[in-house]
């Protein structure tokens, strides 16, 4: 069984047991956290797509870690002006352990 889930902005595909890292989600490590945005649902024998999510799905599943992202460098410089600026940016996420995907009562299967 697998599942297609948003959350931050971003489409992952999960499946039980996959470790994801989404956008900073509130929690720290240890805490149980769900995602009722699933765009997707296949457990092998039927798929439900939603429109644009499916009715009563949602993905269960424990903060691992709260962390930030390697270091992104931006450098914007002007030739013979004397003008550059260096700014460094860390974006924080949150990984995630999928332990359970429910497909909601609405999947007719």
């Amino acid at each position: 069984m697998y599942a297609i889930i948003e959350t931050g902005g971003k489409q992952y595909t999960v499946k039980q047991g996959d470790k994801i890292r989404v956008e900073k989600l509130a929690g720290v490590a240890g805490d149980e956290v769900t995602i009722g945005t699933v765009l997707y649902v296949n457990d092998g024998e039927h798929s439900i797509t939603g429109r644009p999510y499916v009715t009563g799905a949602s993905i269960t599943g424990k903060v691992l870690a709260q962390d930030k992202a390697d270091k992104v460098i931006v450098f914007k410089y002007k030739r013979r002006k004397d003008s550059k600026k260096m700014k460094g940016h860390r974006q924080p996420y949150t990984e995630v352990l999928v332990e359970k995907i429910d497909t909601g009562a609405s999947h007719g299967a």
